[in-house]
């Protein structure tokens, strides 16, 4: 029987070729699934920002309670499907830091078993990352924070300006630290009148790095202020403070264990050199203040007293007015009291940590919305496109 042929009905069209619906517009690519932000606190302190991000991508907040049981226990009740979608949970933290990581823990747990394909974690500013260094008999509690993270289901992490850079090398998945700096350099352009005669100036040497960048952007000048009657971060103890074993034993010098009965002998001790402590000088300004704006730059200002006695010294080399600018605007304590009563004239913050209440107690607080570049990263982490044009013009030592 002669093999009939249907090559007449053979389709023309490729397989890698897109598919059109009947209007013309393009079919979904099936293999990009949609997406769904969260916020992992109902407080409305707390959901501002995340508001002003699901705003700008033009989404709505996703369906879900947050809340603390009568025993102070976090329950989390996500209330539509998020199986096979990309979840972006946006956690802003308040004064209360460790029920905050509860919350965005059990909010990661419940979508990764509610299949959610992918959980990005939108941490503006991300907790504990002061403790990213051994102190003594410490932890490093910034790693176990990562690990607990990773558990809990998160496959990546959009932050601003963590503490320290090296700080992304504690977790197994990517992690985007993106920077405020634009919005803060914005902010000095376009709201401080005569910025031209401003001087960009670091509160102490570690913070140097940071204030160049500034200075050369806005093509200022730099002071760096050295000494401290308090110990900086960078001069706290490390190690064990462990001193060595006294030498209890004669004739032996070294390393080595006598070979007789030398599981009863002591170890012998070993003599060290001892390091000199450190004794700061006064504080100092390196570089000319006098009749000139002064804008102190930082990653973070909690305690203000370290703000409050530059200023001071400041305005005695002939600073006429100062501004403090940071991304993370922490606040604690009596910061509101101590700002209003200093010689500090305006506190610039973003809003990557909720601090409404301190603004009522200080007018010098003033905040910078940075909720368009997190929308923007959300965007092109969802779409998988490049998110190198969220870092230009950063170098490494950004």
């Amino acid at each position: 029987m002669p093999i009939r042929r249907f090559g007449g009905h053979r389709s023309l069209v490729s397989y890698s070729q897109t598919t059109k619906l009947s209007y013309g517009y393009k079919k979904m690519n099936s293999s990009r699934s949609g997406y769904r932000v969260f916020s992992a606190n109902s407080t409305a302190a707390c959901t501002e920002l995340a508001k002003k991000i699901t705003e700008r991508l033009g989404v709505e907040l996703g369906k879900s309670v947050v809340f603390q049981e009568s025993n102070t226990e976090t329950r989390v009740d996500v209330k539509e499907s998020v199986r096979g979608q990309d979840i972006f949970i946006i956690q802003t933290i308040p004064r209360d830091v460790n029920t905050a990581i509860m919350e965005l823990l059990v909010m990661a747990y419940a979508l990764k078993t509610s299949c959610a394909k992918n959980i990005i974690g939108v941490i503006p500013y991300f907790p504990y990352s002061k403790q990213c260094k051994m102190r003594k008999r410490g932890s490093i509690v910034c790693k176990l924070l990562a690990s607990m993270l990773a558990k809990a289901g998160l496959t990546h992490i959009i932050t601003m300006d963590l503490h320290q850079k090296e700080i992304q090398g504690f977790f197994n998945f990517p992690v985007d630290n993106l920077r405020a700096s634009p919005f803060l350099i914005q902010y000095i352009q376009e709201e401080i009148p005569d910025y031209r005669n401003a001087i960009i100036v670091a509160k102490s040497p570690s913070a140097a790095k940071r204030a160049q960048s500034y200075a050369e952007r806005l093509r200022l000048g730099l002071a760096v202020m050295h000494g401290d009657a308090h110990h900086s971060e960078s001069d706290m103890a490390d190690g064990r403070h462990s001193p060595p074993l006294s030498r209890t034993t004669t004739g032996h010098t070294g390393l080595e264990l006598p070979a007789i009965n030398r599981h009863k002998l002591p170890f012998p001790g070993i003599e060290l050199p001892m390091m000199m402590a450190k004794e700061k000088p006064p504080i100092t300004v390196v570089g000319d203040v006098g009749g000139r704006i002064a804008i102190i730059v930082d990653d973070i200002i909690d305690d203000v007293e370290g703000f409050v006695a530059a200023a001071e010294i400041l305005k005695e080399r002939g600073a006429y007015k100062i501004y403090i600018m940071a991304t993370h605007g922490l606040l604690s304590a009596e910061a509101p009291r101590l700002i209003e009563e200093s010689a500090i004239d305006e506190v610039v913050v973003t809003n990557t940590v909720p601090h409404e209440v301190q603004k009522l107690q200080c007018p010098k607080i003033k905040t910078v919305d940075v909720s368009m570049i997190l929308a923007e990263a959300i965007r092109r982490i969802h779409n998988g496109e490049s998110m190198a044009y969220l870092f230009r013009n950063i170098a490494v030592d950004d």
